[in-house]
């Protein structure tokens, strides 16, 4: 964006939550827009904005992901951020295409999901082989009692965001070990790892969650 002569790039975050995204971009000199309809999570955002200096750059929107295209000009975003969205909004889809219309041309939209493959992997390896089995078999890979609507594989994911009109630039896992391995692993060895291991195809598929970026197609 700044490349395009943008001197404050416009960061749109869906379910932005207490501003874990919003508060570095902002630092960073990105005009930030938080889409959430938690007043703690929201209370919690100005607190971390104030104590970074920032508050003036970030603009709060109190309201659900669904309400999107009310409070944010169709293509003004340089990046919209959904992480930690899709699983538990009513409407996959209609979120997508919201992102979509957000995006500017040039910009990009950031995913972070949870993944399915992981979830079975991880109540496998705990002895919960009967759960497992079952959020294996599931349609939205979820089991009883879980707190989300629906998990994702990388297929699965890729073909929500090329069904919203984009164009899918980078598919890969985070957290691929981060979850399994003992604390007494040193914070840059496993960053390392982290790094080196995100792109590869097959650990990607058993990481934690999964990251995509995709522009208009």
């Amino acid at each position: 964006a700044r490349a395009r002569g943008a001197e404050h790039p416009r960061v749109v975050d869906v379910g932005g939550g207490s501003g874990g995204w919003a508060v570095p971009f902002a630092a960073a000199g990105c005009r930030v827009t938080v889409v959430e309809p938690s007043p703690n999570a929201l209370a919690t955002l100005q607190r971390r904005a104030e104590e970074e200096g920032v508050s003036e750059l970030i603009t709060v929107v109190a309201d659900d992901s669904d309400a999107l295209g009310r409070h944010v000009e169709a293509g003004s975003a340089d990046l919209v951020l959904a992480h930690g969205l899709l699983e538990i909004v009513d409407d996959p889809a209609a979120v997508l295409a919201a992102l979509a219309t957000a995006v500017a041309p040039g910009g990009a939209v950031s995913v972070l999901v949870a993944n399915r493959h992981a979830a079975v992997l991880h109540r496998a390896l705990a002895g919960r082989v009967g759960e497992a089995r079952r959020l294996l078999e599931s349609a939205d890979g979820i089991a009883p009692g879980d707190t989300v609507l629906r998990r994702f594989s990388a297929d699965g994911l890729r073909a929500g965001l090329e069904a919203a009109g984009l164009e899918v630039t980078l598919l890969q896992g985070d957290r691929v070990i981060s979850d399994l391995v003992p604390g007494d692993v040193r914070d840059d060895e496993l960053a390392a790892f982290e790094q080196a291991a995100a792109g590869s195809p097959a650990l990607r598929d058993i990481a934690g969650r999964l990251h995509a970026v995709a522009r208009l197609g």
